[in-house]
């Protein structure tokens, strides 16, 4: 970044993803001069073995009879023992799994994560299994890092064929209902709300010249148990629609916004620094927020 030199944190990172082990990860933070970086598992089950895209996933981790783990919690214990200083871990059950809250509890205590995340499932979050799981985070002290993609679009004739979570009205029962639970918000279901025009969109990433504020931007003054996430594609593409008002949100919720990527390359960096945003600011979003989740001296 231009006028930025203090260190980053990026709280949105997976390895074993994308074509990059773990070297090749560190080899993309060190080229965009990221200090930290937290990884989380995506859990592959059942219900969502249709999303896995083969191209983006690890090869070892295909179980012969076709399914595929994911994102396994292994393959970031391995990634944190050969970078130490570089990695932090997140790590998620899935909710249906018998025994889901107390897995959390034991990974906690045995390989020291720090978040529950990610998050991605084909179940709603209000569902009461996953409300057990995000109540046993809350008492673990460790946030939950969402990702949502909406069942159903404007226009759509019908459930959409991925979607995890719910909308923008599942995620406040959800807070309302963990309101010692400390939930980071993110992926499209989460950003298309950043407008106001996100009822009446048919796709999934809206994009162009923005409407005003939307539905996220309220809730987030309802509920202080809500941070927001800037990775993937979804933030970027919002946060995009309209520059002006984006520096205004950054500054209102400057204590509970992260920076994450969830991708390689710079486009997030670029576009903080096109804010042009106050140096306090912008250290709380690239670093200081996200070690303040994490519990980190």
């Amino acid at each position: 970044m231009k006028t930025y030199t203090g260190p980053i944190f990026d709280l949105h990172q997976h390895v074993y993803w994308g074509g990059r082990d773990a070297a090749g990860l560190v080899a993309d933070l060190d080229a965009h001069g990221v200090t930290e970086a937290l990884l989380m598992t995506w859990q592959i089950g059942p219900l969502e073995q249709h999303t896995m895209e083969p191209e983006y996933f690890n090869a070892t981790q295909m179980l012969p009879d076709g399914t595929h783990l994911g994102l396994p919690l292994p393959d970031l214990l391995a990634a944190r023992d050969r970078y130490p200083t570089r990695f932090h871990l997140g790590y998620c059950p899935h909710p249906l799994w018998p025994g889901a809250p107390k897995l959390l509890r034991s990974a906690a205590q045995m390989h020291g994560i720090r978040v529950c995340g990610e998050w991605k499932f084909a179940v709603l979050l209000d569902d009461p299994r996953s409300l057990e799981l995000f109540r046993e985070a809350g008492r673990l002290g460790l946030p939950v890092l969402l990702h949502l993609d909406v069942p159903f679009l404007a226009g759509s004739p019908g459930l959409q064929r991925i979607w995890f979570g719910g909308d923008i009205e599942v995620l406040e029962r959800t807070l309302r209902a963990c309101p010692d639970t400390t939930f980071i918000g993110h992926a499209p279901g989460f950003w298309r709300e950043f407008d106001a025009d996100a009822p009446q969109r048919s796709e999934q990433y809206p994009a162009g010249p923005a409407t005003g504020e939307g539905r996220l931007q309220a809730l987030m003054r309802r509920a202080p148990n809500l941070v927001a996430d800037i990775s993937a594609r979804s933030g970027l593409i919002a946060l995009q629609r309209d520059e002006a008002h984006t520096r205004r949100f950054l500054i209102e919720f400057q204590d509970r916004v992260t920076f994450g990527r969830d991708t390689y390359g710079g486009d997030h960096l670029a576009l903080l620094d096109r804010l042009d945003l106050p140096a306090p600011v912008l250290t709380k979003l690239l670093w200081s927020n996200a070690r303040a989740l994490l519990r980190l001296s």
